[in-house]
């Protein structure tokens, strides 16, 4: 299993990319169990679903719709547009005109939804433009992780935002966007736009041809994870923890020590990125939980005890705090739709 798949998707993420086949009086059912996504967590504010799955959604909902930005465009993005967008670009002298590249290739395809890249004081700029009333989320999320996270992929490392500015407001899933974009977020902005250092564009394509299809047949699901924001403090101190066996992750005190920071400036620092040690420990055992659930055999109790519990009782509480269900539950839940 490649790295991005360990991680786990908000169930608001399954619910909005779903939103527009539901609207039209599209089949939505049959998709989700295709997918390994029992339908029954679309009730379960909490539930969590396996990344992999959560790909495997966004490809048969455009496959359905024949449109890759799930119908939210008065013009449809024709499956293979992405395929195209990738081609348009790997052959960009550098990260700047790759950009622009895309961004031609989204204005040709979309009607609603263009953007522009600008730069100035050593900052990159790219600006969602657009008339009406704000978006959702999810559509302004979807632009955005689309050309981020190609972009990422061209130059072979994550493009590091600064900010992310949102024409909507903050909506309860705001968390995942801010671990998928950007921690410095902003909402009810002027604009939609997302900044980074200028000295980015100037960075030469790593990839090519023999490249892109492997890319491609991680695609889309890998945009949500493999190119999250892995400069936060959480996410490091999150990859710091899964080196580490269950029995020897620090407290929080011997973390601040490992991280050479202050225990004060540390849980400072988490509070601005809206996380704490406990949080991040937690999230971290449930995406290794929904994962050993989803794609492995092995015994709830056999799990309850690899991720640090003294029993599976324990293990019971903590998974339906964290996702609504028990471990039960969600294996039962997940096999209804094998």
């Amino acid at each position: 299993m490649n790295d991005w798949e360990k991680g786990t998707i908000a169930i608001s993420f399954v619910d909005e990319a779903l939103h527009s086949m539901r609207e039209r009086g599209m089949d939505t059912e049959s998709l989700l169990l295709q997918a390994g996504i029992s339908p029954r967590w679309l009730s379960t504010p909490h539930a969590r679903v396996a990344a992999a799955n959560y790909g495997r959604l966004w490809y048969l909902i455009a496959h359905a719709m024949d449109d890759e930005f799930f119908g939210m465009d008065t013009h449809p993005m024709r499956v293979g547009s992405f395929n195209m967008l990738c081609r348009s670009a790997l052959h960009s002298a550098s990260l700047g005109k790759g950009l622009e590249r895309m961004l031609d290739f989204l204005r040709l395809v979309l009607d609603d939804m263009s953007a522009t890249l600008s730069q100035q004081d050593g900052l990159a700029r790219i600006v969602i433009n657009e008339t009406g009333s704000p978006r959702r989320m999810f559509a302004y999320g979807t632009f955005l992780m689309i050309v981020h996270g190609v972009g990422s992929w061209l130059i072979g490392r994550r493009i590091q935002l600064l900010s992310a500015d949102f024409r909507c407001e903050e909506t309860p899933a705001s968390l995942d966007y801010r671990i998928r974009l950007c921690d410095q977020a902003r909402f009810g902005q002027a604009q939609t736009s997302i900044t980074f250092d200028a000295a980015y564009l100037a960075l030469p394509i790593v990839q090519s041809q023999r490249s892109l299809q492997p890319f491609l047949r991680e695609a889309p699901g890998n945009l949500l994870v493999k190119y999250s924001n892995h400069d936060s403090l959480a996410a490091t101190i999150r990859r710091r923890l899964r080196r580490l066996p269950l029995a020897e992750w620090p407290d929080f005190d011997n973390m601040s020590k490992h991280l050479r920071t202050p225990a004060s400036t540390l849980r400072r620092k988490l509070s601005q990125e809206g996380q704490s040690y406990q949080a991040i420990k937690d999230n971290l055992r449930r995406d290794l939980a929904i994962n050993y659930l989803s794609g492995s055999t092995r015994s709830i109790e056999d799990i309850a005890i690899s991720l640090g519990f003294a029993d599976s009782s324990a293990f019971h509480r903590a998974f339906k705090k964290w996702t609504g269900s028990s471990p039960g539950e969600h294996r039962r839940a997940l096999s209804a739709t094998l």
